[in-house]
């Protein structure tokens, strides 16, 4: 089969076009035909770091992490899927997982899900790792009917995903953004935007929560960026982060009683623990997507094999709105 190659690991080092041995369906795995794959920041900090990121896999290497597509083989000891499904997930390109910016990948059938049918195939590839980490900060932080939530970062990858599902477990929501687009797009999603440039955190917390602070914060700018999160959240209550790696002072974490959860999602697919927890989300943000509650925003440039490199390049360079999809 064809893949999208990897062999040198930099910023910039160049995706090459090569064939690589078909894929075997394995026990307990389907092996999959892509249509579409998005790019992460994940993806892009391997590109960029190489060894120095534990999770990269060796060179040469085939990244992708999210997918959707269609089901061509199947391994023993799988059920719940026949030859010809739609399914999407994000199974592979890190470590020993080979990734998905390849014609076929053979997927732990743990990590996949029948594909929402409201959604295209471009949809579907852009929703896993984000719809997947947003649902986990939310649920383990107990969001439900009635309550307050302020999204940090509401027109990014998880940010708008968070908004929506949020929204469809019953929370009022806040995100923050800046520019007339993303900040557009927050309200758009049924959020109250929050321009981060212009309001500071002692402003919006008494606009939008009387003073009192949100009963959740998810936050998927982190850094020092928690700071502000801290200072949002109510008393006792919940901070959700996907971007942890921060040398931070935590004294307002306890004089308010803060529970803090750290997300990082790819823990499942690293280690081999609790992976059938991955495919039990994707089938939930299926559903949810089908009655019409969840819908990714994919960016309006459109990416091919051959562009997989300027894929990469566009998703860092700040002029993104929603996800960066490749489409084989």
């Amino acid at each position: 089969m064809k893949a999208m190659v990897l062999n040198s690991y930099g910023p910039d080092a160049p995706f090459e076009l090569a064939e690589v041995p078909d894929p075997v369906a394995t026990a307990g795995h389907v092996v999959v035909k892509v249509a579409a794959v998005s790019v992460n920041t994940v993806d892009t900090m391997i590109r960029g770091m190489g060894a120095e990121l534990p999770l990269s896999p060796a060179l040469p290497a085939v990244l992708g992490m999210d997918f959707a597509g269609k089901v061509v083989a199947i391994g023993e000891d799988v059920t719940g899927f026949a030859i010809g499904d739609e399914v999407y997930g994000c199974a592979g390109g890190l470590m020993d997982l080979p990734g998905s910016l390849a014609e076929y990948i053979n997927a732990d059938a743990r990590l996949i899900a029948h594909k929402p049918r409201t959604l295209s195939m471009r949809e579907a590839a852009a929703l896993p790792l984000v719809g997947i980490t947003a649902y986990e900060g939310l649920t383990r932080a107990g969001v439900g009917e009635g309550q307050t939530v302020l999204v940090q970062g509401g027109a990014g990858g998880v940010g708008h995903i968070a908004i929506q599902i949020a929204r469809h477990l019953g929370a009022t929501v806040s995100a923050t953004g800046r520019g007339a687009d993303q900040l557009a797009l927050i309200k758009e999603l049924g959020a109250r935007a929050v321009d981060f440039t212009s309001q500071n955190v002692a402003d919006y917390v008494a606009e939008h929560t009387g003073g009192a602070g949100f009963d959740m914060v998810f936050d998927s700018v982190g850094g020092v960026n928690m700071t502000n999160s801290f200072a949002a959240a109510k008393l006792n209550g919940q901070v959700a982060s996907t971007v942890a790696m921060v040398e931070i002072d935590l004294t307002p974490v306890h004089f308010k009683g803060l529970t803090l959860h750290v997300v990082f999602m790819l823990i499942p697919m690293m280690h081999n623990v609790g992976r059938q927890t991955h495919g039990g989300i994707l089938k939930t943000l299926a559903d949810m997507a089908n009655a019409g509650a969840l819908k990714p925003i994919v960016d309006e440039r459109r990416f091919e094999w051959t562009d997989t490199g300027a894929a990469f390049v566009h998703l860092t360079d700040g002029s993104t709105l929603g996800k960066v999809v490749v489409e084989l």
